[in-house]
């Protein structure tokens, strides 16, 4: 199915071509779920002239392989892209292409690399093989070096309205509830789908957290049942609760029909405070689940729920505050 969301952002890309300015490295932001994959994949199907009559990115992602395809991703969950890696594709980059098109690399998450890493693509950034394009896919802007961004075309991927895709998701899928797994998702279409299958359990650690906000559970009780669940989709689950708070005091309206929390909670908490706990999230869901210990975590990040998130930090660092300025 096409992404009609990403129809501007097509016809962008394609009028970069017809005026022959492709530019050697493009940076795809926004957040999980919009389409940033899809669209790498349209790309780079593009530019290999393998589909070249597709005028907007499909879901599902259109997997293929190609001699002049290199993808550079993670060797291991909760693992970051390591310079090794760069290094057999800048290899790989200055070999002779096997066709007349070039070739295309994809980094992804391009956000989360070793510095290393980060230093080896920026010298294939400065010094870019002929006819090749490279393709950062990433969540998070504020993990990028400022060095790597200043060289990237960069083309952000937003939340598309909530009627525009309850209406794809509902031609994508008919006769399921799509209303509330787009509310897990954070708005995001495509991670609605895996949403779906989670709405139940999406429920009642909704109330667990109700409950916690009211002093009708404890922090301890909830992080026990929480630590049986998958670990991304936990620190996921948090980090919407956190960005729909922070949305609804940056519009300087009362909680509604679409949060979760107690109107009262947000009246407790501080917009600094809740920029700091979510840089937090971020930094531990690029982390391997066992780098740490989960419910030692879980247990902090709870008890810091339940007292309202006070005086979590002194100063928040800019993950946070670029993760919201992305997707609202």
């Amino acid at each position: 199915m096409e992404l009609f969301w990403l129809k501007k952002f097509a016809e962008e890309w394609l009028k970069t071509i017809s005026q022959n300015r492709l530019p050697h490295a493009v940076l795809l932001i926004g957040k999980k779920g919009v389409g940033k994959r899809a669209a790498a994949s349209w790309i780079s199907r593009l530019k290999l002239n393998i589909d070249s009559s597709a005028k907007v990115p499909v879901f599902p992602i259109i997997e293929f392989e190609h001699p002049d395809l290199h993808s550079i991703s993670p060797i291991e969950d909760g693992k970051s892209i390591g310079i090794d890696q760069i290094r057999s594709l800048e290899k790989g980059l200055n070999l002779t292409s096997h066709g007349s098109s070039g070739k295309v690399a994809i980094i992804e998450p391009a956000n989360n690399m070793t510095v290393n890493a980060a230093n080896g693509l920026l010298k294939l950034l400065e010094e870019p093989t002929n006819n090749t394009l490279l393709v950062l896919v990433s969540d998070v802007l504020g993990k990028l070096p400022a060095t790597i961004l200043s060289r990237c075309h960069q083309m952000n991927i937003l939340i598309p309205p909530k009627d525009l895709s309850i209406k794809w998701l509902n031609d994508y899928e008919t006769n399921a509830n799509y209303m509330d797994a787009l509310k897990i998702s954070g708005g995001a279409p495509l991670s609605a789908i895996d949403a779906i299958e989670k709405i139940e359990t999406t429920k009642w650690m909704l109330k667990d957290l109700q409950m916690l906000e009211t002093k009708r559970v404890s922090a301890i009780e909830v992080s026990a049942r929480w630590s049986k669940l998958e670990v991304n989709f936990v620190l996921n689950f948090m980090s919407q609760q956190v960005m729909q708070i922070i949305k609804e005091k940056m519009i300087g309206n009362n909680i509604n029909s679409e949060s979760y929390t107690d109107n009262s909670f947000l009246d407790r908490t501080q917009r600094r405070d809740l920029f700091c706990y979510l840089d937090n999230i971020n930094q531990l869901s690029n982390k391997s689940a066992g780098s740490y210990n989960i419910q030692l975590t879980f247990d902090s990040l709870l008890i810091d729920w339940a007292n309202n998130l006070s005086g979590y930090s002194s100063f928040p660092s800019a993950d946070g505050m670029d993760l919201m300025l992305n997707n609202y």
